[in-house]
């Protein structure tokens, strides 16, 4: 049994991955799934709880999926409620692929210092579709909308954008160098060992959090918030390798020693294409369980430095900015439709990686049993 066949036989790795590849779809295609433009406010609708659905006209009679216009009215000031005004007499059918604002499906560009133009790599298809959706005047936000009157589904999707993202540009930047710096520093040994080694060590000792929130201080105020995050991803991700080639470094030293390897050196291989063809290519299981088990951290990061300010900032969505609204006491007593749906994605993308990341790693361990 070959470990693509022990893999599908894991349920826990089967149901991360497919929540994975759901999530990843969704984001992506978010402008399609979105019913509404994230950075658009509707009209007197700040903080208006999930969309509540109707079946059922006011007078009893089944029309199917419906909702009415929904506005906040005046405050009560000894609750803090909020009145909701329904229109009741002009019911708005739901419908699945409904023509909304204008985007480009699958746009892809490169985010650059304000200095510079920004790189377009795929210009996108320009549609007006959107998954699903209602006729004017009513709105359906499944999720609510937040304080600006933004609808909170839209924001979710386009946030997990980054969210999701920003963990596989931090393991494709972090692991190719730890695989590089730990390849030579255990193949060649010797001084050059002991001072990757010592450098390695001198980095693992910095605080991670205190290191984010020194970075966040010292970046050019000129920059997008995207940019910004970008930028720190990119310098904490070439501080981050030292972990990972401490045990490659381990890895290559015994791997080194075997009869391909010396075989491969006594033809007169060069060093860097032994450790490249030869030698790294042994530690591809460890490698890709623990770039699975990574992707979470480069998330966390994210909603921490996003709570504390120092991440995606407002217009922009992520999961982490709109998880700082938990600050607010009263948001999470008044207003937690607000809360739990970045919470619960955040929860779910991890737990799905953890799954994944495990279910590689019993598929991948060559002592595995055929069951």
């Amino acid at each position: 049994m070959n470990w693509w066949q022990r893999l599908k036989k894991n349920p826990l790795a089967r149901f991360g991955a497919i929540l994975l590849i759901i999530f990843y779809i969704a984001v992506i295609a978010a402008d399609f799934v979105a019913p509404y433009d994230p950075y658009v406010p509707q009209a007197n609708g700040s903080l208006l709880p999930p969309t509540k659905i109707y079946w059922f006209s006011t007078s009893g009679n089944f029309i199917g999926p419906h909702v009415y216009p929904t506005i906040q009215g005046d405050t009560n000031l000894e609750t803090g409620d909020r009145q909701l005004i329904v229109d009741k007499s002009k019911p708005s059918p739901l419908r699945l692929f409904v023509q909304g604002s204008k985007y480009r499906l699958l746009e892809l560009s490169v985010p650059l210092p304000p200095q510079w133009k920004e790189v377009t790599i795929f210009p996108g298809i320009p549609l007006n579709w959107h998954l699903f959706g209602t006729t004017d005047p009513a709105r359906i936000n499944i999720l609510g909308t937040d304080d600006q009157g933004r609808d909170q589904f839209s924001r979710l999707l386009y946030g997990g954008r980054i969210s999701l993202f920003i963990g596989i540009v931090g393991v494709a930047l972090t692991f190719p160098l730890g695989m590089i710096i730990g390849g030579i520093s255990g193949y060649f040994g010797g001084w050059i060992d002991a001072a990757i080694m010592r450098l390695a060590e001198v980095l693992m000792t910095f605080p991670s959090i205190y290191l984010l929130v020194t970075l966040g201080a010292v970046l050019p105020p000129g920059l997008s918030s995207t940019q910004r995050f970008l930028l720190i991803v990119l310098i904490t991700s070439f501080i981050s390798w030292a972990g990972l080639a401490r045990v490659i470094r381990g890895q290559v030293l015994s791997i080194k020693e075997r009869e391909f390897v010396q075989a491969a050196r006594a033809m007169g291989g060069k060093p860097l294409y032994i450790i490249t063809r030869h030698v790294l290519p042994q530690t591809a299981t460890y490698i890709i369980i623990s770039a699975t088990l990574a992707v979470p951290s480069f998330i966390g990061a994210e909603a921490v430095l996003s709570l504390i300010g120092l991440g995606i900032q407002q217009p922009d969505p992520s999961w982490g900015n709109m998880l700082s609204l938990a600050t607010n006491a009263s948001i999470l007593v008044l207003q937690p439709w607000l809360i739990w749906p970045p919470a619960l994605v955040i929860i779910l993308t991890v737990l799905a990686f953890n799954l994944l990341g495990d279910g590689l790693r019993d598929a991948l361990d060559p002592r595995s049993l055929e069951r």
